[in-house]
């Protein structure tokens, strides 16, 4: 049983990194001209509101591992792994492929204060390129496309003038930042794969499922993060008991 609960695993893995793999082929063969002509229509200008910064708005802000080495410097304590974890072993021990930035009580990142980002001229890649990205998403009917713009009409200001070597400076960035994504989701897909083979561990969407509830409901969990090639072990409380 559980030498095919582990083949379940490897294949389960090599599914998700070929998936990433023709995203990656996909991404590197987008015109430039169609992002950067986006880009220009969209004519994107901040207004200082600072929704972008806050959870209503955006969900969590991911960090690269160049990201992380980044806050580290300025505040070791300002991140956590980030949610939404891929894996979870028999043992109740979860897994995620990075870290992201914590937020303050009212949702808003720790590092805004009165409207403003703090380390504005080190802030992680994602908020540099902000609103503008591009991956491949399923829409509401699940059908997978193209996705250039993030909160299109709920904050910024719209149709502003943008040279045109700003726009292929944003483009080829984003195109950057989106392939680091997906390569070091590939990276943490092949070091869990190695990390349960060599300690024979098994993701267990049950235990995952229990281990959550009980998290949701004021308990801690063990998480390991992604990073630099390997894990990090880190423990994570839920505040809010139910």
């Amino acid at each position: 049983m559980y030498t095919e609960e582990l083949i379940t695993l490897s294949k389960a893995i090599d599914i998700q990194m070929e998936s990433a793999a023709e995203e990656i082929k996909a991404l590197l063969a987008y015109p430039d001209e169609e992002l950067i002509s986006i880009i220009k229509e969209v004519g994107f200008k901040c207004d200082l509101c600072a929704r972008c910064c806050t959870q209503e708005f955006n969900d969590h802000v991911f960090l690269l591992d160049e990201d992380l080495k980044a806050i580290r410097e300025t505040d070791p304590d300002a991140i956590e792994p980030a949610p939404y974890y891929e894996l979870c072993d028999q043992h109740g021990n979860f897994y995620v492929s990075g870290y992201a930035l914590k937020t303050q009580k009212d949702g808003s990142c720790i590092f805004l204060h009165d409207k403003r980002c703090t380390i504005y001229d080190r802030r992680p890649f994602i908020c540099r390129l902000y609103p503008y990205m591009l991956h491949l998403e399923a829409d509401e009917k699940g059908n997978i496309g193209w996705r250039q713009i993030s909160g299109l009409d709920l904050h910024g200001c719209y149709h502003d003038d943008i040279s045109d070597e700003e726009c292929k400076t944003l483009a080829r960035e984003i195109k950057n930042y989106e392939h680091a994504f997906l390569e070091q989701k590939v990276a943490f897909l092949e070091k869990a794969r190695q990390h349960f083979e060599k300690n024979k561990l098994k993701h267990v969407q049950g235990v995952y499922d229990r281990e959550m509830r009980k998290f949701n409901k004021g308990g801690k969990i063990k998480v390991f993060v992604f990073y630099s090639g390997a894990f990090e072990e880190s423990s994570v409380g839920n505040n809010i008991s139910l």
